[in-house]
């Protein structure tokens, strides 16, 4: 447990956490609901700070970076707790329950990513953001000592300790899950969207690879309207050389929805693939959502099996047919 960042004292021995926008008033011994920030005493304290659920090494496609050095593999940690409530929490165990946690050092995460030959640290899992104070600390270790920093995220933090962590990170996937503040406020149990967009845009700005996962969920953020303004917000804000995955949704934690029609998604790729270069799908086999193609002359230049590389046709990150530099971290 260490003293967090980012908050102020209140009146009676409360606290108000600055680190999300859900901007938590604590009362004394109470949790913000994130679950990982207590207040002891007037003071906020990161509790989960050097305490890990899940450890892994994981292939870089796990996360999903499609366009961030492409078959390594990457040791990947989280702890538990999150600062948001999705219904359909695929990792509701960890994040939305106490699930049992052990000690690490970011000396002992180094050293098992040195000896495992992992490019770096994934911090996933659950929401890493709310596990700030260490990911900050660890990421400054992990840089220092040649390695690379990944953030899997809800993006659901505020702009001062994101610009703070930034600096350290190599990469990102960050979850967008719906243009509409309606559908974060009452799916996700969150506040609005907007910080989570500029999540997107300052990882970008500050040089860091950014890609996105969008759940498509049926009925609910699936339409083609909904799927165009994500589309019309990428191409605005960030440009149509960031990757997006487009992740197939399974009944899970509250929600019992079927899972999304193949129909839906074969649609959806192929609507965005018109306007966006590197478009891909996830949790579904057979619409060819898996492989990274000339964005030029269309040939594969990445041919996926899973999470595996069957294939790796890139010669100094360009196509092999035409020449066209494909954007990305490669080897």
């Amino acid at each position: 447990m260490k003293e967090a960042q980012y908050y102020t004292p209140k009146k009676n021995n409360k606290v108000a956490c600055h680190l999300c926008p859900r901007e938590c008033v604590i009362n004394e011994a109470k949790a913000g609901i994130c679950r990982g920030r207590v207040n002891h005493e007037g003071k906020l304290y990161a509790e989960t700070y050097g305490e890990y659920s899940s450890i892994a090494m994981d292939p870089i496609e796990k996360k999903p970076l499609y366009h961030f050095y492409p078959g390594s593999q990457i040791l990947s940690i989280g702890t538990t707790g999150c600062n948001l409530k999705c219904q359909f929490c695929q990792n509701w165990h960890i994040s939305q329950d106490s699930a049992p946690t052990q000690q690490v050092s970011t000396e002992d995460i180094v050293k098992h990513a040195k000896e495992y030959n992992s490019i770096g640290v994934a911090y996933t899992y659950n929401e890493p953001f709310i596990w700030y104070e260490f990911v900050l600390d660890t990421a400054k270790v992990v840089r220092q000592n040649g390695l690379k920093n990944v953030l899997v995220t809800n993006g659901y933090i505020n702009e001062l300790p994101l610009l703070e962590l930034l600096p350290y990170i190599d990469a990102l996937n960050i979850d967008l899950k719906s243009m509409e503040d309606a559908f974060y406020q009452v799916v996700c149990g969150g506040v609005k969207l907007d910080p989570v967009l500029n999540t997107i845009k300052s990882a970008k700005k500050n040089g860091c690879l950014v890609e996105l996962t969008n759940l498509v969920i049926p009925g609910l953020n699936d339409a083609p309207l909904q799927i165009n303004s994500m589309i019309d917000w990428i191409l605005r804000e960030i440009g149509d050389s960031v990757p997006i995955h487009f992740s197939r949704y399974f009944p899970q934690y509250k929600m019992n929805l079927p899972p999304t029609p193949l129909s839906i998604l074969e649609k959806i790729y192929h609507q965005a693939s018109q306007r966006l270069k590197y478009v891909y799908v996830g949790n579904a086999e057979g619409i060819g959502g898996d492989n990274t193609c000339c964005p030029v002359c269309k040939q594969i230049v990445i041919k996926r099996k899973g999470y595996s590389i069957a294939q790796y046709n890139l010669k100094n990150g360009r196509c092999p047919g035409c020449n066209s530099e494909i954007d990305g971290r490669w080897a």
